[in-house]
């Protein structure tokens, strides 16, 4: 059972998305009950490789109100949990010109916590402008039809 908790609402607006991948997240035990309660923001994060692991940034988990001074930072660089492959393959598409890994939406897969990033390339202007022209006029359609 899947239950979707956050979602990235720039991802699609400003990148193309080549590919996605499934990765756990390394987490604390209050951080997992603010993601439980919905408390979780994607907006500006992103994920980068460094020394051969895969971690995500600026991903804010709001403090959990009932715990302590097990609280972490809500900004903390968190670890992604992926095989050694996996990581191989990304690093590879990573290093062609204007790639980018961002995770696109967060969510519960038998109560365990997952991320899916997407291996994406930044849009142009002009490519946004087409995309909301084409959402326009499907969302015309579909009014008058």
């Amino acid at each position: 059972m899947i239950k979707n908790i956050a979602k990235n609402p720039t991802a699609k607006h400003n990148y193309n998305i080549i590919e996605t991948i499934e990765a756990g997240i390394a987490l604390t035990g209050t951080e997992i009950k603010s993601i439980r309660n919905g408390k979780v923001n994607l907006k500006d994060s992103y994920a980068s490789i460094e020394h051969g692991e895969v971690y995500i940034f600026s991903m804010h988990i709001s403090p959990y109100e009932h715990g302590n001074i097990f609280n972490k930072d809500p900004l903390r660089k968190r670890k992604l949990l992926l095989h050694k492959r996996e990581i191989f393959k990304l690093t590879g598409q990573i290093k062609q010109k204007g790639y980018t890994l961002v995770p696109i939406s967060l969510y519960l897969k038998n109560n365990i916590v997952k991320i899916e990033l997407g291996v994406c390339k930044g849009k142009k202007l002009f490519d946004k402008r087409e995309d909301l022209k084409k959402k326009d006029a499907d969302m015309y359609i579909k009014q008058h039809m």
